[in-house]
């Protein structure tokens, strides 16, 4: 069994389209359809589906993917151990929340490219929903989340630090007069939501559930400074990490709502696959995020 043929496999699975996959591996499409080919007479089963277009992985493809990790994780800690010497290379993905990116890693990703400048980090807004799947099929190498908790039997997780959250609206918001704000005032109030951000929300919209809030009248967007410019235009009130609006709110373009629940928190998870090998790029990463988010 080839190491080539299983990066081809893992490559595919990840993208599913070996045109795709023959444009990330610098290889011409027959190739890549003639190494799985040969992957798939060796195993004796076939490991994807062709619907016209499309392909999919197949259930024994799906057993395939964690051990054809395995094999090349070790083959890479076999280049790293025994080789030595050279500089390091490859690339890191990893899924951040878009205000703790903004926010709090900016004086992490500078060390980190001082220190490896031939590692290619590909930064993304964070996939709650998807998170658990990609790291265990190595779409992604690592994931932050801000929320309250998160257990998988697969990942690690590790906390960080801790994030305020505030309820934000315009000065000219009916709610920015109130002394208190009860969570039934919420009620016909136009939402808007970040996407990028992700979990938390679901902690703000739980809370508007079991108060039987309705969540009609919701915008979800996928930038957080296009949701600030909108609910300082008046169109509606979010909420957001603190560190995200604390310029807005000084400058009186936004007003933190009193709001009865305003002491909530979310913590800041650093989140990776169990029983993968840990490069020493990947392992040099999170260093840096340790001693840059437990120092905020």
């Amino acid at each position: 069994m080839e190491i080539r043929h299983l990066k081809t496999f893992l490559m595919v699975a990840k993208l599913l389209s070996f045109n795709k996959a023959a444009q990330r591996l610098h290889y011409a499409q027959s190739s890549i359809s003639a190494q799985i080919q040969a992957l798939e007479e060796e195993l004796g089963v076939q490991l994807f589906d062709r619907l016209g277009r499309r392909i999919l992985l197949t259930d024994a493809g799906e057993r395939l993917i964690p051990y054809a990790e395995k094999i090349m994780d070790l083959a890479d800690e076999t280049r790293t151990e025994i080789g030595g010497g050279a500089e390091p290379e490859g690339s890191l993905t990893i899924r951040i929340p878009e205000s703790l990116g903004i926010h709090r890693l900016p004086s992490v990703i500078y060390e980190f490219s001082v220190r490896f400048p031939g590692i290619r980090l590909n930064l993304i807004n964070c996939a709650h929903e998807t998170l658990q799947k990609e790291l265990r099929n190595g779409a992604i190498d690592l994931a932050f989340l801000l929320t309250e908790s998160f257990h998988a039997s697969d990942v690690e997780v590790e906390a960080l630090g801790a994030e305020s959250l505030a309820l934000v609206a315009c000065a000219s918001n009916r709610l920015a007069r109130k002394r208190v704000v009860r969570t039934r005032d919420l009620a016909g109030e136009t939402l808007l939501l970040s996407k990028v951000d992700c979990s938390y929300r679901r902690l703000f919209e739980k809370i508007l559930e079991e108060k039987g809030i309705p969540l009609e009248a919701t915008r979800i967007f996928h930038s957080v400074g296009f949701l600030k410019q909108c609910v300082m235009a008046g169109a509606g009130i979010t909420i957001l990490p603190e560190v995200a609006i604390s310029e807005e709110i000084e400058k009186h373009k936004l007003v933190r709502l009193r709001w009865e629940e305003d002491n909530l928190e979310v913590s800041t998870l650093m989140i990776w696959s169990k029983g993968r090998w840990v490069s020493p790029t990947l392992n040099a990463f999170m260093e840096i995020v340790r001693k840059g988010l437990k120092g905020t």
